[in-house]
């Protein structure tokens, strides 16, 4: 089965009625806020889950969480703060968790997720300069960096990517 084919057996819609309880990718962390925190969060506005669904089950491959966050201008490496308005503060969308549950593991769906998270930051009506993750080890980081992410000075494992980057990837 080619990737482009798997991605056609799956969707992504805002987090509902979905059936959280079997979704298990492995780390306790992600699991658990699925299960019991996303959904309040989603009522509060304090994130909002997306979830991939699997077609044919009904069941939860995957998900991600978006919110809006900012970043200190100081904080950047230097070659892009000067580039951008000398506030001390910018706006940025925070991808707060991403995560692809063990059975579905290998078919091309955290990328799936990564690119419809980033898709959607680049829509929102809502100004932002740059997507920002907090990968939760060095394996995520790696990921991330995959798709050129670039690491805060500062933070070994707290990335960025720019908007204006994430807009030539959809152009």
């Amino acid at each position: 089965m080619a990737l482009s084919d798997s991605f056609d057996d799956y969707f992504i819609e805002p987090l509902g009625k979905h059936d959280r309880a079997a979704f298990c990718c492995g780390v306790e962390q992600l699991d658990r806020y699925l299960k019991q925190q996303a959904g309040q969060d989603a009522r509060k506005r304090v994130a909002a889950p997306f979830v991939l669904v699997e077609k044919k089950s009904g069941s939860i491959a995957g998900y991600y969480t978006l919110s809006a966050t900012s970043i200190k201008l100081a904080e950047l490496p230097i070659e892009i703060s000067k580039k951008l308005p000398k506030y001390p503060i910018v706006p940025a969308t925070l991808l707060g968790r991403l995560a692809v549950d063990q059975n579905h593991r290998k078919k091309g769906l955290g990328e799936m997720l990564l690119m419809d998270a980033l898709y959607r930051s680049l829509k929102n009506e809502i100004a932002t300069t740059a997507v920002i993750v907090e990968a939760k080890d060095d394996d995520a980081r790696s990921f991330y960096e995959h798709y050129n992410f670039i690491r805060f000075p500062n933070y070994s494992h707290r990335l960025f990517l720019m908007m204006e980057t994430i807009s030539e990837m959809f152009a």
